[in-house]
């Protein structure tokens, strides 16, 4: 067994013979460090932790796969050692990071400092977690009961400082966000939201519970999004926005109330979309949202006149499973000019 002078290291701990343990860290009997993983002063590793190999773990950190100390008032007893915090390959930890419960935190991934991590959590590869975001805390729901779920957060993703994102309800099981996103400071995304891939959500958006958010979607700053709404890929939502009711694939919100603005369409070139599927988009909203014509009808022309595409399934598809209606079009037909003055 190494000699870590000052350290309290357990001697039934697995430590790989290369771990570099600095004076005052404590390590518990059931833990296993891998090959040149570097442990900080004061560092604490209770039961259950398993870290992978060269990780960097920063002074004052906390990790226990401990859920009876997260705060949440357990459905069921849950015995000691019945669950691991496992930390991948190659993963940063800085200094006073705290993370209780059954936790996977995946390769590479960056941890800044008093970020604060709880039991259901499950951070993929190459994330980024900023200084003081708190992930997977029990939902702020009256009707939430102890059960065991998750937060899933995608590879690739990165999470701002501040950011609050909770875990999910019995209702969904887990709140998800997709790999590639950009989730901004001080964004409060709520429990049982599904978030899609390439998601980007601006400074102080608040998200409220059940919502879905498709893939590429982009939300302005300090814009609120009601429970269950639906927001379709691609969209584009301005800042300050409440959106109450759905947001259709490929357009642009806002104002108040929220109303259509015309197509993303420079997003949607950024993306790789040609510009004669553009211009199709275009033409099928202009009979959603610029005719006379209601929305039930402008469906049924849409399928009647205008050629089949994917855009096309995905409008009329997501139009009709609008279980709350979809935002209005514009209150003077010159308000929404469908181009690419604004993005």
């Amino acid at each position: 067994m190494p000699n870590y002078p000052l350290a309290n290291v357990s001697d039934s701990a697995h430590i790989h013979g290369s771990v570099h343990i600095e004076p005052f860290a404590t390590v518990y009997g059931d833990v296993t460090i891998g090959a040149g993983s570097w442990i900080g002063s004061g560092v604490v590793l209770y039961d259950g932790v398993t870290i992978g190999e060269n990780c960097h773990v920063m002074s004052g950190t906390v990790l226990s796969a401990d859920i009876r100390a997260t705060g949440n008032p357990l459905s069921a007893p849950v015995p000691a050692g019945a669950y691991t915090l496992r930390i991948g390959n190659g993963v940063h930890i800085e200094p006073n990071v705290t993370m209780h419960g059954e936790i996977v935190i995946g390769d590479d991934t960056w941890i800044g400092s008093n970020a604060t991590i709880f039991d259901g959590a499950r951070i993929g590869n190459r994330c980024r977690i900023f200084p003081g975001a708190v992930l997977a805390a029990i939902p702020q729901d009256l009707k939430f009961e102890g059960e065991r779920t998750l937060l899933e957060i995608g590879d690739g993703t990165t999470v701002r400082e501040c950011a609050t994102l909770n875990r999910g309800t019995k209702a969904y099981g887990k709140t998800v966000v997709g790999k590639n996103c950009l989730i901004m400071a001080y964004v409060h995304l709520a429990h049982d939201c599904i978030v899609g891939d390439h998601v980007v959500i601006a400074n102080a958006v608040n998200v409220a519970g059940h919502v879905e958010i498709g893939d590429y979607a982009i939300f302005g700053g300090t814009s609120a999004v009601h429970q269950f709404v639906k927001i379709g890929a691609h969209a584009m939502i301005g800042g300050g926005s409440l959106v109450r009711k759905d947001v259709p694939p490929f357009v642009k919100a806002s104002r108040e109330p929220v109303q259509y603005e015309g197509v993303n369409s420079l997003g949607l070139r950024r993306r790789g979309f040609p510009s004669e599927t553009i211009m199709q988009i275009k033409e099928m909203y202009r009979y959603i949202f610029l005719s006379d014509m209601n929305t039930a009808t402008a469906i049924e022309f849409i399928e009647r006149e205008l050629p089949e595409s994917a855009e096309r399934r995905e409008i009329i598809t997501f139009i009709r499973n609008a279980k709350r209606g979809i935002i209005k079009g514009p209150q003077t037909n010159n308000a929404a000019q469908d181009d690419d003055d604004d993005e």
